[in-house]
């Protein structure tokens, strides 16, 4: 009888572990958006990114042609967010194309399906839109079409220059009120 109950809890843990480990979360650079701060900054290191010298946490590098700076935003110790942060700030006619362009890089990605996400037209002032009328601009898309593996960006104003962060989120680690 202790032999079938020794069997069957470590049954019960190696699928728990398999389970685990098997999670289908947002990836981003084909990385998990889970585990631990200090792995998620070992995995992206070993992808090229390098601490920043302002802080240790903060990585830098480039992705999708820009140069970035990448913050691991965590809940509980587990990584929730991967925020993608451009490092150079630019015009409004450029924020525009960037914003177009990334827009129609993730339509045109079968990752990723986005649901009601608009271009900004050329005759849109953005500068008077963002800070007077408070619009925000911004656009999501899920990977694989699961809303637990959002990804979106949005334009932000810093005193009439602009720069997107692109958001990688891992909604099941997200916090939901339990520390309330």
């Amino acid at each position: 009888m202790k032999k079938i109950l020794t069997l069957a809890v470590v049954l019960m843990t190696t699928i728990a572990l398999f389970a685990q480990e098997k999670k289908d979360v947002t990836k981003f650079l084909g990385i998990p958006v889970d585990g631990y701060k200090s792995e998620m900054i070992s995995k992206l290191k070993a992808k090229g990114f390098t601490s920043t010298s302002r802080d240790k946490n903060i990585l830098e590098g480039e992705f999708n042609g820009y140069d970035v700076d990448l913050h691991i935003v965590t809940n509980n110790n587990k990584v929730y967010r991967i925020a993608v942060v451009d490092k150079n700030y630019v015009s409004e006619t450029s924020i525009r194309i960037r914003f177009n362009n990334l827009l129609n890089q993730f339509e045109n990605n079968s990752k990723y399906i986005g649901y009601g996400n608009k271009a900004i037209s050329e005759d849109e002032d953005l500068g008077y839109n963002i800070t007077v009328k408070d619009k925000r601009y911004e656009a999501s898309f899920y990977q694989d079409g699961d809303w637990n593996k959002s990804v979106w960006f949005m334009i932000f104003d810093q005193y009439g220059k602009y720069y997107i962060i692109m958001y990688y989120d891992n909604k099941l680690n997200e916090a939901n009120g339990e520390d309330l």
